[in-house]
């Protein structure tokens, strides 16, 4: 399955990206509530939530960037890519999610059994970076 930008906040602003993580993902958290969520329509997802430290992680991520709250970029991928601000390493599988722990930040977070609606297995490594949603247009 492929998205475009025009489906959604699955799709990276002007470019192609395949289900399998073969490039960079991008969702657009925002608070709802006092929780971190996300939507992808595209996959079913509306108002997905980040918790048991996946919420902590965001936070951290969300620092420094004006309005934050009402949703920020955040670009994913199984490979190191330029500007990325995060290594993930997978831990233990709990209840059809997987942990992730940050050694820079010193914090795990589990990501729910959603991260295996954009990938197949759960990536080894998983590289993040942050920043403002870019304008529509």
């Amino acid at each position: 399955m492929k998205y475009t930008e025009d489906e959604g906040v699955g799709a990276v602003s002007g470019s192609e990206v395949t289900r399998e993580g073969e490039g960079i993902l991008t969702i657009a958290p925002y608070k709802e509530d006092g929780r971190w969520v996300f939507d992808d329509v595209a996959l079913g997802l509306i108002k997905e939530p980040f918790v048991s430290g996946a919420d902590s992680i965001i936070e951290v991520l969300a620092i420094g960037i004006r309005d934050a709250n009402a949703g920020f970029e955040l670009r994913f991928s199984r490979s190191n890519f330029p500007g990325a601000q995060l290594e993930l390493t997978l831990g233990k599988e709990q209840d059809g999610g997987h942990w992730y722990r940050s050694e820079r930040l010193c914090m795990e977070g589990w990501l729910c059994p959603a991260l295996m609606k954009y990938y197949t297995e759960p990536p080894p490594r998983l590289y993040v970076a942050a920043g403002p949603l870019k304008a529509k247009g």
